[in-house]
């Protein structure tokens, strides 16, 4: 049967694509190595720059963030170099399994899944590498899984503490475009991100921002590529093209969604999500209901993983939740899977729109018998009124 009005894509990625961006992607497919298409690639190229915040050089890719982060390990690594990697959570554990299958050999700090990764432990065991057998620390930005963010400047600063010469990467793909990230300020090697988050985008496009280290390192490195082969998109790239067919719709919507980051402006854009992320939490608490990153000041404002009381089916409560609602929201992964339900307020993303998905939530919740406080998106409601921008602008 179908039902009025839209749906409430809530998932902590894709998230909605504006209007805007789809018109964008809806033109014409052009000759993608003729005149017309070199300022289109340029513009994609130089804007992706702005959003990294490097001026160095950023490659696109034709892929997932999966390939981003491979594309991030072969070009910098040899087979058997140990890489460090932190379990901040399902996708920090997914990239540790990836850089195994390369013939890499990873090392994972484990972790709880209830914060970001921990700068003292990346450090003590740095300390402990005095043959520098570790080529590459690998950190995620925003664990979208958890809900938790790496303090990355803390990282570098390990780091440079011991004096280690290990690159430093950062999987920012859910981060980028959401909250701050600064790939030159915080010294990062390798940034590593994906169309269909914070840019706004379909999935299909992905990205490393990449260090002068990263580019000497990739020299020597042996592992083999071929397609994410960085050296072979440098000529075509400093003309606005690509060594093969890139994704050239995809490319005029990602121009489009860096110009309306750019309109509202970076620092707008990461308060936004960050008082969002603060009014979700408040909603969270008032159910009586359990935040599952705990590391306080490292809470995301992508999305917030909750933890559902003991016993209680978290994909039970989604799955009433779309059905009666039309609410889709994220399901827990690999270690907390029907532990936990994940609120996305990334994107194109608002206070009318947060106040619905929290409205739909309460409902949910009700509806399958969670126990649970009624009375969540009245806390958020005031968290918006009592902590509202300097400068509110209306669209007209």
């Amino acid at each position: 049967m179908r039902m009025a009005g839209r749906h409430f894509l809530q998932i902590p990625g894709p998230s909605t694509v504006p209007e805007r961006i789809m018109r964008a992607i809806d033109m014409p497919v052009i000759d993608h190595r003729g005149p017309d298409f070199a300022a289109v690639g340029l513009k994609a190229l130089e804007g992706m720059r702005s959003i990294f915040r490097t001026t160095g050089r950023v490659v696109i890719y034709p892929s997932s963030g999966t390939g981003a982060w491979e594309a991030a390990l072969v070009n910098t690594l040899s087979p058997g170099d140990r890489v460090l990697m932190y379990e901040t959570g399902h996708f920090a554990s997914l990239w540790c399994k990836l850089a195994g299958r390369l013939g890499l050999r990873p090392e994972l700090i484990p972790g709880d899944w209830r914060g970001g990764a921990d700068p003292d432990r990346i450090e003590t065991r740095l300390r402990q590498d005095r043959g520098h057998e570790i080529k590459a620390v690998c950190v995620v930005h925003n664990e979208t899984s958890t809900g938790s963010v790496t303090p990355v400047p803390e990282i570098r600063k390990a780091i440079d503490a011991v004096g280690h010469p290990a690159l430093l990467m950062v999987d920012t793909i859910s981060g980028l475009a959401s909250i701050d990230y600064r790939h030159d300020e915080w010294g990062v090697d390798v940034s590593i991100s994906g169309s269909q988050k914070g840019l706004m985008l379909p999935p299909g496009l992905s990205f490393n921002a990449i260090s002068e280290k990263a580019l000497e390192a990739a020299r020597t490195a042996a592992l083999p590529r071929s397609y994410w082969d960085w050296a072979a998109m440098k000529e075509p790239n400093e003309k606005g093209y690509f060594p093969y067919t890139p994704a050239t719709n995809m490319l005029f919507g990602l121009n489009v969604a860096i110009d309306m980051l750019h309109e509202e402006g970076l620092e707008n854009v990461f308060a936004r999500h960050a008082r969002h992320g603060a009014a979700t939490r408040a909603a969270v608490r008032a159910w009586g209901l359990e935040v599952l990153c705990r590391q306080q000041g490292q809470e995301s404002g992508v999305l917030t993983a909750v933890l559902m009381p003991e016993g209680v089916s978290a994909d039970a409560f989604r799955a009433t939740t779309l059905r009666h609602y039309n609410l889709s929201l994220g399901n827990g992964l690999s270690k907390v899977a029907d532990r936990v339900f994940r609120i996305g307020h990334l994107g194109d993303f608002n206070d009318l729109t947060l106040m619905a998905t929290l409205s739909g939530v309460e409902m949910g919740l009700a509806k399958s018998g969670v126990p649970f406080t009624p009375g969540g998106v009245e806390a958020a409601m005031r968290y918006l009124m009592d902590n509202e921008p300097a400068a509110s602008v209306v669209a007209r």
